[in-house]
């Protein structure tokens, strides 16, 4: 590696929202050598978002969320062609085209894929979709535009819920079959998805909770008719639209010698990836939703997030410390925040709401479904979940980052009692009964140090 970290050859594995904002930070950076970006899609960075949302109400073109760029990366991109493996020794990427690409320092944002339905010939049928790439809702979008007598969605987490949620707006019949025991459970724990349950059905949703699809059916001629369902009903349907999480694009690192799984590749605070054997790599990096990293405030257990912002965070705390000597690099750790948009309401959420044993409705109106909901693990705050009220969130967040007693004080955001008169248990659910991902995977060690994160002045 030459001695100059801004020199050299960099290449960035994962042509989205991660590896384009890390591809710019490098150059903000003065970074002079080469760079070089790899993407399996054949198209440039887009924007996931609105997929699920203004594509789907045919608001927007599929081919119309493409990523502005701040500035232009002067970077090689190497477009349509997927990483098959990576080589450690030799410090080469392997290409599906047969070439491979040298480097001196390499940035993982793979991200992730949509995970199919099990039955290869069930998910084959005409009618049957998922929806992660662009051209997954540009065909599902068409689709819903014909007027399909019925959806079928099965999953009921946030893509789940705001495909739901188009189909209804769109004067769409739509069933919603989820194997837990209300949407978003996974990602906001029972005690808050009662409400989401209300939204669904509210709007029209034939919701169906604590059932899992065992079959999907076609005419015979390859053709989606309906689902056959655990409690031995049936559904017919034009349309099948598979929600059931997302897959982390880590099989091409299976004989790198990384600590790459399930869920994610393994990397310390400052990006910078693990071995199988617990040692950190110097010159790998990680980003994004494939990255899976510990944080000081939960506990340092291992974070794995498909969030917007934390992918554009990651990826320029990776970058800046990709050309930064030791001393000055810096560590990854902003509180997560993600948002959805739904049935009308405007989900907002900071922290970690799965990181909790309790949760009290701190301020608004559960009828006029408006409030802020503030989880605490072990009598300190680590999340808060805002619907229609998202002006609190940065108050909620300098409690977060504070390590603030659990419940908040009375009145104290906005001078008014806390809505609920005791803490109620948050019902995280076990992750593994789920056939949905939830949004955070925590798995490790739980220190019983506590830590505050001071955000630094000016």
């Amino acid at each position: 590696m030459p001695g100059d970290l801004r020199e050299g050859r960099i290449v960035i594995v994962g042509a989205s929202l991660a590896g384009l904002r890390a591809a710019e930070t490098l150059r903000e950076e003065d970074f002079t050598g080469s760079l070089t970006v790899v993407g399996e899609e054949p198209c440039p960075p887009y924007d996931r978002p609105p997929l699920s949302k203004q594509v789907l109400l045919g608001i927007a073109a599929a081919e119309m969320t493409g990523l502005p760029m701040r500035r232009d990366p002067d970077a090689e991109w190497r477009l349509g062609v997927r990483a098959t493996g990576l080589d450690p020794v030799s410090k080469r990427v392997l290409l599906a085209d047969g070439e491979s690409l040298p480097y001196d320092r390499l940035l993982i944002a793979t991200g992730t894929r949509a995970r199919p339905w099990p039955h290869s010939e069930q998910a084959a049928l005409d009618g049957v979709f998922t929806l992660r790439t662009r051209d997954d809702a540009g065909r599902l979008a068409e689709r819903l535009a014909s007027g399909p007598r019925r959806v079928l969605v099965i999953g009921a987490g946030f893509t789940g819920s705001e495909i739901a949620s188009a189909c209804r707006e769109r004067g769409l019949d739509v069933t919603v079959a989820e194997r837990g025991t209300a949407p978003l459970v996974g990602a906001l724990g029972g005690t808050l998805a009662k409400l989401a349950a209300g939204l669904h059905r509210i709007h029209g949703v034939d919701l169906r909770c604590g059932v899992t699809v065992t079959a999907l059916r076609g005419n015979g001629k390859g053709r989606f008719t309906g689902a056959d369902l655990s409690d031995g009903s049936r559904i017919d349907a034009d349309v099948c639209v598979i929600a059931l999480g997302a897959i982390r694009n880590v099989e091409w690192l299976a004989e790198s010698g990384l600590a790459a799984g399930p869920h994610g590749v393994a990397c310390d605070a400052g990006c910078r990836a693990f071995t199988m054997y617990g040692i950190v790599t110097d010159d790998v990096f990680v980003a994004g939703d494939v990255a899976r990293f510990p944080h000081p405030l939960f506990d340092y257990q291992m974070l794995s997030l498909e969030h917007w912002g934390n992918a554009v965070v990651q990826a320029e705390v990776a970058a800046h410390n990709m050309v930064s000597p030791g001393p000055l690099r810096r560590p990854h750790l902003s509180v997560p925040v993600f948002w959805s948009s739904q049935f009308g309401v405007n989900i907002k959420s900071v922290g970690v709401p799965t990181f909790s044993d309790e949760v009290v409705i701190a301020q608004g109106s559960l009828a006029e479904r408006r409030l802020v909901a503030v989880y605490g693990y072990r009598g300190r705050i680590t999340a808060a979940v805002t619907v229609n009220m998202a002006k609190w969130l940065e108050y909620y967040q300098g409690l977060i980052e504070t390590a603030a007693p659990f419940p908040p004080a009375l009145g104290a955001a906005d001078g008014h009692p806390l809505i609920t008169e005791f803490p109620l248990t948050s019902d995280v659910p076990d992750p593994r009964g789920l056939s949905h991902s939830p949004t955070v995977a925590l798995t490790g060690h739980l220190p019983d140090r506590r830590l505050t994160v001071v955000r630094p002045v000016g």
